[in-house]
C-alpha cells in the first residue's frame, strides 16, 4: 500500500491472447542471444559484459574487465554546476558520459523502465537518461530517469531524485516510467538509447562504477481481466518476513513507514533471501528500540526526494545491487506460468499490484498500488506471498487464491471503490540475484529475457 501513484499503461492491442506464455523453453544457456519469443510483449535490454562497455559513445568513461565488466570514469569530459533542488546547494561536477548504442526494441513500445546497478563511493553519483525513437521517425527529447546516488552526506552526495514534469506531448515521464500520452493512436517507442553521465568532485580520483544499465520496453495490451493458466509447480521458498505496519509512524523524512514502506520492506526480504544484510555499523544510525532497523535502512536509502516515497522502481532495485554480488532488474512478467519458472530455479520475485478489498481474498485491504514477495505455489497453485502489508511478521506469510491474484497483478485497467477506470500494473516486478547463479537458475532468467 505504497503512496506510489500506479501508472497509465498499455496500447489498446488486439493480441490479448498472446499474453498467456506457453510452457518455457528448457534450452537456451546464458551466453549467446537468443531470439526473443514472439508472444512476449515485453522486451528487455541490458548492458553487462567488457563487449557491451566498449560500445557506444564514451566521453571520458573506460570499460573495466574483470568478474565483474563495469564502467567508470576514466578522464572527466568537463565540469558542471548543479543546483540540488531538494539542499538548495549548488555544486560544480566532473563528469564522464557513456551513450549506448541504439537498441531497436522486438516490442514496438508504450512504456519503458530503466534500471541500473553501480557503486558510487562518497561525493560521486550518477544520471541515467533515456531517448526514444518513435514510430513515426521523431524522438523524444532526453529524459532524466534517475539522479542516483547510495549514499546520502548532506556535504557530499546529492538527494536521490525522479524528475517531474518531463513531456514532449507524445510521452510522459511519470517517476521512473516513460509512458506514451495516447496509446489509441497506434503511436509506438520503435528504439531507444540511454545516456549515462557519471559525476565526481573535482579533481578527486573516486568514480562512480556502473555494472548494468539497461531498460524494459513493453506494450501490454489494455485489460479489465487476463486469460487464466493453468497451475504446473508447488514450491515454497524459505524468505525472511518482514512486516511494514510495524514500522508504522518511524522516521517522518523517510514516508513515515507503515504502509508507505512496502516496497523496501519487500526488497530487504529478498535481499536477505540471498544472504546479504547491513551491517551493525549500518544500522548505527536506527533508533535502537525500533524492531528490524535493516527495514529502516532499506527505507532510507530507497528513498526518492522527488517522489515522497521509497516507491521508485528502479531505485529499490539499485538498493539491492548495493550488496556484495547481488543485481537487480525492474522487468514485466507475461503469466503466472513464467513467475513459476522462476520460483522453481530459487528465484523470488517482488510484484506490484493494485485491487480493491474485495478483489483479494484473505488480504483484509484495498490499495492503489503495493509491492509483495511471491515466494511459492501451493499444490493447488495458489499463490504463497510474503505480504509486508501485514500486523506482524509471523502473519506476513499469505496464501492467495490464484486466479485473483494473477488478474490484480497483470490486469492494465480495473475499476477502484467508485466505479471510476483507473490503472494496474500490468505484471511489473522486482528481480534480484547474484552475479554467480546456477546454470537453472540462468536459463530461467534468460527465458523472461534477463541476462
Amino acid at each position: 500500500m505504497s503512496r506510489r501513484s500506479v501508472l497509465a499503461t498499455a496500447a489498446a492491442v488486439a493480441a490479448v491472447a498472446a499474453t498467456t506464455a506457453p510452457a518455457l523453453a528448457a534450452g537456451a544457456a546464458g551466453t549467446g542471444r537468443r531470439p526473443p519469443r514472439a508472444d512476449r510483449l515485453v522486451d528487455n535490454r541490458f548492458w553487462t559484459s567488457y563487449e557491451d562497455w566498449r560500445s557506444g559513445t564514451a566521453e571520458g568513461t573506460a570499460a573495466v574487465a574483470g568478474a565483474r565488466p563495469g564502467l567508470r570514469i576514466a578522464k572527466p569530459a568537463g565540469r558542471t554546476d548543479y543546483a540540488d533542488p531538494h539542499t538548495g546547494r549548488t555544486a560544480t561536477w566532473e563528469y564522464a558520459r557513456w551513450t549506448t548504442p541504439t537498441h531497436r526494441s522486438t516490442v514496438p513500445a508504450t512504456e519503458l523502465i530503466a534500471s541500473w546497478n553501480a557503486h558510487t563511493p562518497a561525493g560521486t553519483w550518477l544520471q541515467v537518461e533515456l531517448r526514444g525513437t518513435y514510430s513515426d521517425k521523431t524522438q523524444t527529447p532526453w529524459y532524466v530517469m534517475g539522479r542516483w546516488t547510495s549514499g546520502d552526506d548532506a556535504e557530499k552526495d546529492i538527494r536521490r531524485t525522479s524528475v517531474d514534469d518531463q513531456t514532449d506531448g507524445k510521452s510522459t515521464v511519470w517517476t521512473d516510467t516513460l509512458s506514451l500520452d495516447d496509446t489509441t493512436t497506434g503511436l509506438r517507442v520503435a528504439s531507444y538509447q540511454l545516456r549515462l553521465t557519471l559525476y565526481r568532485e573535482p579533481g578527486a580520483t573516486a568514480t562512480p562504477t556502473v555494472w548494468r544499465l539497461g531498460a524494459m520496453a513493453s506494450a501490454i495490451p489494455d485489460r479489465f481481466t487476463v486469460p487464466a493458466s493453468k497451475p504446473g509447480l508447488a514450491k515454497e521458498l524459505t524468505v525472511p518476513r518482514y512486516s511494514q505496519e510495524t514500522h508504522v509512524g518511524q522516521y517522518p523524512e523517510y514516508d513515515n513507514g507503515g504502509e508507505a514502506w512496502c516496497s523496501p520492506t519487500s526488497s530487504q526480504m529478498i535481499i536477505e533471501y540471498w544472504g546479504r544484510k547491513p551491517t551493525p555499523e549500518d544500522l548505527a544510525w536506527v533508533d535502537p528500540s525500533f524492531a528490524d532497523p535493516q527495514v529502516c535502512h532499506a527505507a532510507r536509502f530507497t528513498y526518492d526526494y522527488q517522489y515522497g516515497g521509497c516507491g521508485n522502481w528502479p531505485f529499490n532495485a539499485a538498493y539491492a545491487a548495493t550488496y556484495k554480488d547481488l543485481q537487480g532488474v525492474v522487468t514485466r512478467l507475461a503469466s503466472l506460468t513464467e513467475l513459476e519458472s522462476l520460483i522453481a530455479a530459487g528465484i523470488p520475485a517482488i510484484t506490484s499490484q493494485s485491487f480493491r478489498k474485495e478483489e483479494l481474498t484473505g488480504a483484509g485491504y484495498g490499495t492503489a498500488g503495493h509491492l509483495m514477495t511471491v515466494i511459492g505455489f501451493t499444490p493447488t497453485g495458489d499463490v504463497i506471498a510474503n505480504d509486508p502489508a501485514s500486523p506482524s511478521n509471523p502473519a506476513v506469510r499469505r496464501v492467495y487464491k490464484r486466479r485473483e491474484w494473477e488478474n490484480i497483478w497483470l490486469r492494465t485497467k480495473r475499476y477502484n471503490a467508485s466505479g471510476k477506470v483507473v490503472s494496474g500494473t500490468g505484471g511489473v516486478c522486482y528481480l534480484y540475484f547474484p552475479t554467480k547463479i546456477s546454470t537453472a537458475q540462468r536459463k530461467a532468467l534468460a527465458a523472461v529475457g534477463i541476462r
